[in-house]
């Protein structure tokens, strides 16, 4: 079967059959009379013979900083939905954080005719921005902020706030296990709100009281150990991340110290993990799937020759637990 088949058995030129499948302009009773005979035939065009006339490869570039994260596998699942109901192929880049694989997977996407990027971000380095300045390839930027660029981000900032009002509540020695404040949305945005909700309550803060984790559960646990070994005197204590938040709860649990009553403990990110620990963590809900969704939208919009620059900034809903003081549910 071939595009002369197709047209013969449809009773339309093979033009019309060519623009049909380069989605070119075609009466609504051709379409349905060309799409009827390759439904009963079950005739699937050359992937390579459209990518020649078309000079599209149908095949979407994602970067991500690591695979195995919950709020990663939920954006990878937005984009997946939409772009797959666009006709769209997926290939992933899984970094591990490493700044640099970031950069080389922005060139090698765009040398190897992708139609563009999604760039799950974390930092974004003087080589990053030389990278993507370089593209021939629409981009879209997931989960931060990058002026002059398409972006979809969380509202790092008042989340966090948020977050931090949740284990406040009686709080006079309260700390926090951040990570690197390279990062700009999880690292710098979420330690300046959880500092101005400090400020409300009028909580002098002490640097001391600040302890940089990975993102890990297990990073969570051991730098709750230095925490708690400079500060026994804490009483609450924000994670901004849930991994760092649970991390920190296993540790004051295996040392006998009562959640809420002693410590109060809230997070950011809303992970099953923290749902079904006991006492539940309090955290944030950011929607990861929905903010993929509208990543591969942005994308979208761009592949069809629409500006780039614009920003979506998510929503969050607060999910207030048994680690924060309130009576147990």
């Amino acid at each position: 079967m071939n595009i002369n088949e197709i047209a013969k058995l449809a009773n339309v030129s093979r033009a019309t059959v060519s623009r049909y499948f380069n989605d070119g302009y075609v009466s609504a009773e051709k379409r349905e009379q060309i799409r009827r005979v390759i439904e009963e035939t079950g005739y699937k065009p050359s992937a390579q013979a459209q990518m020649l006339r078309t000079k599209k490869t149908k095949q979407i570039g994602v970067i991500i900083p690591k695979i195995n994260s919950e709020s990663i596998s939920g954006m990878i699942s937005g984009i997946s939905k939409e772009l797959k109901q666009a006709g769209f192929w997926l290939l992933l880049a899984n970094t591990e954080n490493q700044e640099r694989e970031e950069v080389e997977y922005l060139k090698l996407f765009s040398e190897n005719q992708v139609d563009g990027i999604i760039l799950i971000g974390t930092i974004f380095t003087p080589a990053h921005k030389r990278a993507l300045r370089a593209l021939q390839v629409p981009v879209v930027v997931l989960g931060q902020k990058l002026e002059g660029y398409s972006c979809v981000y969380q509202d790092d900032y008042l989340a966090a706030k948020e977050s931090a009002r949740m284990m406040l509540k009686d709080a006079k020695h309260p700390a926090y296990l951040g990570v690197t404040k390279r990062d700009h949305a999880t690292g710098e945005e979420r330690f300046r709100g959880f500092l101005d909700v400090l400020e409300e309550k009028g909580i002098d803060w002490d640097n001391s009281f600040y302890e940089e984790s990975a993102f890990s559960v297990e990073d969570g646990y051991e730098a709750m150990g230095r925490l708690w070994e400079r500060h026994p005197e804490i009483d609450a204590v924000f994670g901004a991340t849930d991994s760092v938040a649970l991390g920190a709860l296993g540790w004051l649990q295996e040392h006998q110290i009562r959640i809420p009553q002693q410590v109060a403990i809230s997070g950011v990110g809303d992970t099953v993990s923290g749902r079904i620990v006991a006492p539940k963590l309090s955290s944030v809900h950011f929607f990861y799937q929905t903010s993929g969704q509208e990543a591969a939208r942005l994308l979208l919009e761009l592949m069809n020759g629409n500006p780039a620059g614009k920003e979506i900034k998510m929503g969050f809903r607060t999910e207030e637990r048994g680690t924060t003081r309130q009576t147990a549910i």
